[in-house]
């Protein structure tokens, strides 16, 4: 993970993309300009991010984020990128409540100006915890801070999802509903299979992801429960902290309705992610952090509602993450940035953390 080289994560030059965004914005507040426009090296493989300052007498807000759709020719992580259906969660997430998300300013559904769909936002102040190197590796700041520091952080992320998951009426929420037949969990799962389908065409199957998918049916919760607004992508790092407080709540693209759990399986197994990992590399990592029983039980302390099926939730989330992993890989290998392994499964990071789940032996 020290050495291996990051992703390629676009194929589109910034300055022009500056240029470009100076002109589109002067359309809509004249006199602006964007400047200072830079990519970050954290730049994500969904959607891709420019930040800049906008030059104006009297802006909304000076520091500014634009969040494009990927470039097809990045060989997408995702086959569909809707910026719109990310706007309007933004809008419905801030209005409806206390959530902290950005301000989101504009919308561009029109591909022409940046050659991208893409909405501006405001970009707030803080520090994220980092994915490379992961924060579980010693020298970062959240690997730093005091056991109280870090508790206080998960007990206030975990408060995000809460207050997330009971402030939003699900009907406001609708245009977030997956098509298909069956309930939210069954019409998520189908999404998925498609999604995998997507992945593997033309290429060799996983047999992993596709034993995974088996064990699911057998793990299959007698009732769902409530439908609530999921974030998606619930984890650290999509939370910009103030301190060891949220500040924002960013990358609502994996948002959709569905059971309760599904967010919580993903923060709970996306921590454990990179606590393996580091594990596998001779660090301690922080076992102790987000860890399952404390996210299950400070969650009903704050909602009433017992978090249930969670040896489903979390296999499904480290099998969802599976076939994102393979995306990635194929993407790499698509580039000349790694080899086709005899073995399809090894694509998979954490390959063998899933096999343990579906053998049942993982936690």
């Amino acid at each position: 993970m020290a050495t291996a080289p990051r992703p390629r994560t676009t194929t589109r030059d910034p300055e022009a993309l500056a240029r470009r965004l100076t002109d589109w914005l002067g359309a809509r507040l004249p006199g602006a300009r964007a400047v200072d426009v830079t990519v970050p090296e954290s730049n994500g493989m969904s959607s891709e991010t420019l930040l800049f300052t906008l030059d104006h007498p009297r802006p909304p807000v000076r520091a500014c984020v634009a969040r494009l759709a990927a470039d097809p020719a990045a060989y997408t992580v995702f086959p569909v990128y809707d910026m719109e259906r990310q706007y309007r969660t933004l809008r419905l997430v801030a209005e409806r409540t206390d959530v902290p998300v950005p301000r989101v300013l504009w919308l561009e559904e029109d591909p022409g100006p940046l050659g991208a769909p893409f909405f501006v936002m405001e970009r707030v102040a803080g520090r994220v915890p980092p994915d490379v190197m992961p924060y579980t590796y010693e020298g970062n700041w959240l690997h730093a801070a005091s056991d109280a520091e870090r508790t206080h952080l998960e007990d206030a992320t975990v408060g995000v999802l809460a207050r997330l998951h009971d402030q939003v009426p699900a009907e406001e929420a609708a245009f977030l509903a997956l098509p298909g037949d069956g309930d939210p969990l069954r019409r998520h799962v189908t999404a998925q299979r498609a999604y995998y389908a997507w992945v593997v065409r033309g290429l060799p199957r996983s047999p992993l992801i596709e034993s995974a998918f088996g064990r699911l049916a057998d793990l299959w919760p007698a009732d769902p429960g409530e439908t609530v607004l999921n974030w998606g992508d619930a984890r650290i790092g999509n939370i910009v902290y103030d301190g060891f407080d949220p500040a924002a709540v960013l990358d609502w693209e994996m948002a959709c309705l569905g059971p309760r759990e599904v967010d919580l399986g993903w923060t709970v197994y996306l921590h454990r992610f990179f606590q393996d990992l580091t594990a596998g590399f001779g660090q301690r990592g922080l076992p102790g952090f987000l860890r399952r029983d404390r996210v299950e039980d400070r969650y009903a302390e704050l909602t009433g509602h017992r978090p249930r099926d969670m040896d489903f939730y979390t296999l499904y989330a480290a099998l969802r993450h599976a076939i994102v992993m393979l995306r990635v890989a194929h993407r790499q290998v698509h580039f000349g940035e790694a080899a086709v392994p005899d073995d399809p499964d090894t694509l998979i990071l954490h390959h063998a953390s899933l096999a343990a789940m579906v053998r049942g032996d993982y936690w």
